[in-house]
């Protein structure tokens, strides 16, 4: 056993510090990047925002509306062979990552789903990415894709954003246990706050010239700005895109002067009971549920939300002076807000 005493922080312990500019106005400003990928050569621009592959908001209809604003959207593993075949056959393929797991029957379905449509972008989805087994998977599905970028994780540390993109993986998932209805940290004890995760894996990452994308714990479009100015290539979101038109979680609704109006939507976790009892039959007997079942208020369609975080990303440079998004995290300064503490026990 061994105590690490090193300061890690998380989005709610700092702040950016603002910075002299000469700009002027939001106008003036671009929120997109161009990014070439390390094992395929390959080039994309866009929004680098992600709809998380959970099944309530990595939807096709959210990929649709997302990449609109040249953002990406992480589809959800649990649709039929045929419907993803027709789906990445479409214009819309081009703005979504066909999700897997490592069961042999993920691969053989990417092969087959494979067979019928060209796929750009794969993302290999794990709690866990530190077993061995995920690496072969890595390895294994790049092998057999050489031509599509894959996103694959999830994981905190340097050592194994390094491995993973060394085993094939264009870009690293980073994050254990921030997501808001992610009870992992609860159950298990384990995690890493995710601020200090995103900028020790961007710099493992961007020396070997892979990306990292931060998943999860932004509950606001200033953590947003955050995970860019620490280093973060692409920022993925799941409860901030919940409750909209364009997810697929169950609707309840109030009656209101004699209509019947949406009030809130279900979203969960993709480890919670409610999924695995959805998918798997119900929890396993070796294991616990680590993820939770809640109401998020209904909003409408995700256009109000996309711009509302896309400005706050603007005005967020604006402050700092970055007319590039790429620029941010050159410009950007943390100030820490929370108390420090004298020794690993928590005294003042």
């Amino acid at each position: 056993m061994r105590i690490e005493t090193d300061v890690k922080l998380d989005f709610k312990d700092v702040l950016i510090r603002p910075k002299r500019s000469t700009l002027t106005s939001r106008n003036e400003v671009d929120i997109h990047r161009s990014f070439r990928f390390y094992h395929t050569a390959s080039e994309w621009k866009g929004f680098p925002l992600i709809a998380a592959n959970m099944d309530v908001t990595g939807t096709m209809n959210m990929a649709r509306a997302l990449g609109r604003h040249g953002a990406l959207t992480a589809l959800h593993k649990h649709y039929p062979e045929g419907a993803l075949a027709e789906f990445f056959a479409s214009a819309d393929g081009a703005h979504a990552f066909y999700s897997l797991g490592t069961t042999e029957a993920d691969v053989e379905k990417l092969a087959a789903v494979r067979k019928r449509a060209e796929l750009h972008f794969l993302c290999i989805d794990v709690a866990n990415g530190y077993s061995e087994r995920f690496l072969d998977v890595v390895k294994r599905v790049r092998d057999e894709n050489p031509k599509s970028v894959i996103m694959a994780g999830n994981v905190v540390t340097g050592d194994m954003t390094e491995a993973l993109i060394l085993a094939g993986a264009d870009i690293v998932k980073i994050g254990i246990g921030p997501g808001s209805v992610c009870t992992t940290r609860r159950v298990t004890g384990v995690g890493y706050p995710q601020l200090s995760a995103i900028i020790e894996c961007a710099d493992a990452a961007h020396g070997l010239k892979g990306q990292v994308c931060a998943d999860g714990g932004c509950t606001v479009p200033g953590d947003i700005a955050k995970a860019y100015g620490a280093g973060a290539d692409f920022v993925m979101l799941g409860g901030m895109l919940a409750g909209h038109d364009e997810c697929e979680g169950e609707i309840r609704y109030e009656e209101h002067d004699g209509e019947r109006v949406p009030v809130a939507m279900g979203f969960y976790g993709m480890s919670s009971e409610t999924a695995m009892k959805r998918y798997a039959g119900g929890v396993a007997k070796y294991r616990a549920a680590e993820g939770k079942t809640v109401e998020t208020p209904y909003r409408g369609p995700v256009e109000g939300t996309m711009s509302e975080i896309m400005g706050g990303v603007r005005s967020m440079m604006t402050y700092i002076g970055a007319t590039q998004l790429k620029e941010v995290p050159k410009r950007t300064t943390f100030v820490r807000v929370t108390a420090q503490t004298n020794d690993v026990f928590g005294k003042a």
